[in-house]
């Protein structure tokens, strides 16, 4: 089934296990038995070759489920073998379960890591969503043991030693293949480290009633294909290129024109009518030769800028910019204006150096780095929770933040979404630039903020998945014009049918 959009915190899920149980009346055993099942079916269909099963269970719930799937492979002819961390529980659901398990006639035994080389496949239901402190000792050794062994992994519910609500390895967490979500979606699996330790992910709601999510609110938001349709600008028959509207693209310091005219072209790709590029004087020759389509002017002082601006329906500001004197002197007279503004690469620089300022039509696209520099931290305490980053960016900044990484935050003060696409081949110079473009054109086209950025964000990475299938190492940020338009026209095309 598709992954449903809502994300939510661990106490989230836990309250929803709790209405489930208190409110509705599902009891927690059976709702165990469920998580095991479905866990127990998805091992099937993914590894369905799989005989020798290695099932690490801890003392928990997450163990519980764990001793579910044993015991239903033992009856389905397989062969699992339990491997246990910790002091199992003498009540409660999990020990229920566990009971059941070895009345079936499963082995269960200590863990040792050498166990684990005789396995074709090892269930992960060591640790779950509550961990909120480094693993060390036995639960160390056991993860580090379960990645070490060379054996494909299932994680229940969260690879342990993920942190279910930032998506920060806690020490050390393992790395799953698969991961089998329950009831809902944990905002952690699909940011930061999420993404490297979760492996695919599946979700089931254990056929929970609808009504248990009622007036919980998401801790964020997925943002999937059919959510955007709606966004796409139209193209009447009788339009031309001034409905569209004006970017103007301001970077393309001295020696650096590349980021500016990735920019531009990435504006033209997704529909803008026109867009004016206001860089060094040096190369404005050789850009408007390589992109004819692009309005070159090169720029000596702010001054010359003026005109440029008044023309303008959307700024962007930064790619390439550098932060010398004429840069500085660019970018404070476009922010001495109203328009809507998308600052990217030196133009945060600049605006991390600067006295605080707040927009309310702005969009900042920082990667993690820069994050560090706009809120004063290290890179390491924005990637360690990028949730808390963005709403400080957005608290301290104003208008919408896109934290770029594997799982890209879009955050306003009330909305924060999340994009699951995109791939480390888009590691590479120039990719940004393109999302600043892709942003800043569909914003020129009447799209607000919020939705230019959450389009914007998607399609660049949907873009990268497409132009990954012919791998992701070398791929470079101009392959992504192709799919950009591609998909922008798809999305529009299928809500026009619709």
């Amino acid at each position: 089934m598709d992954l449903p959009s809502p994300l939510y915190s661990a106490n989230q899920v836990r309250e929803l296990d709790r209405r489930a149980i208190e409110v509705h009346r599902v009891p927690g055993a059976e709702l165990m038995l469920r998580a095991g099942k479905a866990a127990f079916r998805a091992l099937r269909v993914r590894f369905p070759r799989a005989r020798r099963i290695a099932v690490v269970c801890g003392p928990g719930n997450n163990g519980g489920d764990g001793y579910v799937v044993a015991r239903l492979a033992k009856a389905s002819g397989l062969e699992p073998l339990v491997l246990t961390v910790g002091a199992p529980r003498e009540a409660g659901d999990a020990a229920q379960m566990r009971g059941r398990c070895l009345a079936a006639g499963v082995n269960a035994q200590p863990f040792a890591g050498a166990q684990l080389t005789a396995s074709d496949i090892i269930v992960d239901a060591l640790l779950g969503t509550g961990l909120q402190r480094a693993v060390e000792g036995e639960w160390r050794a056991a993860i580090e043991a379960i990645n070490a062994s060379n054996r494909p992994v299932i994680a229940i519910d969260i690879p342990s030693g993920l942190n279910a609500d930032t998506g920060a390895a806690m020490g050390a967490a393992v790395r799953a293949d698969v991961t089998v979500s329950f009831i809902g979606l944990k905002a952690g699996l699909f940011t930061g480290d999420g993404p490297e330790h979760a492996g695919e992910i599946l979700f089931d709601d254990l056929d929970v009633p609808p009504g248990l999510y009622n007036d919980i609110v998401p801790l964020a938001r997925r943002l999937c294909a059919a959510a955007l349709r709606g966004i796409v600008p139209r193209r009447a028959r009788n339009a031309h290129k001034g409905r569209f509207g004006h970017v103007l693209v301001i970077g393309g310091g001295k020696g650096m024109s590349g980021a500016a005219r990735m920019c531009g072209e990435a504006a033209l790709r997704v529909g803008a009518g026109l867009v004016t590029i206001a860089t060094h004087p040096d190369h404005a020759a050789a850009l408007n030769a390589a992109r004819p389509e692009l309005l070159v002017h090169g720029v000596h002082s702010a001054r010359e800028l003026k005109p440029l601006i008044e023309r303008a329906t959307v700024v962007a500001l930064g790619p390439g910019l550098s932060q010398d004197f004429w840069a500085a002197g660019l970018w404070r007279a476009a922010l001495s204006h109203d328009l809507p503004l998308i600052v990217d690469a030196d133009g945060l620089n600049l605006l991390a150096a600067a006295k605080a300022i707040r927009k309310k039509e702005w969009i900042l696209t920082p990667h993690p780095g820069e994050a560090a520099r706009l809120l004063k931290a290290t890179t390491d305490v924005i990637q360690r929770d990028r949730f808390a980053a963005v709403k400080n960016l957005v608290q301290r900044f104003g208008g919408v933040c896109v934290l770029k990484g594997a799982g890209t935050l879009i955050a306003t003060s009330e909305d924060l979404w999340l994009c699951d696409r995109g791939n480390p081949g888009m590691a590479s110079g120039g990719t940004g630039d393109v999302l600043t473009g892709v942003i800043a054109g569909l914003r020129a086209q009447a799209v607000s903020a919020l939705d230019a950025a959450r389009l914007g964000v998607w399609l660049h990475a949907a873009a990268g998945d497409d132009a990954a299938l012919q791998g992701q190492a070398g791929l470079l940020a101009s392959d992504l014009y192709p799919p950009i338009r591609s998909r922008l026209n798809r999305l529009a095309h299928d809500d026009a049918a619709s």
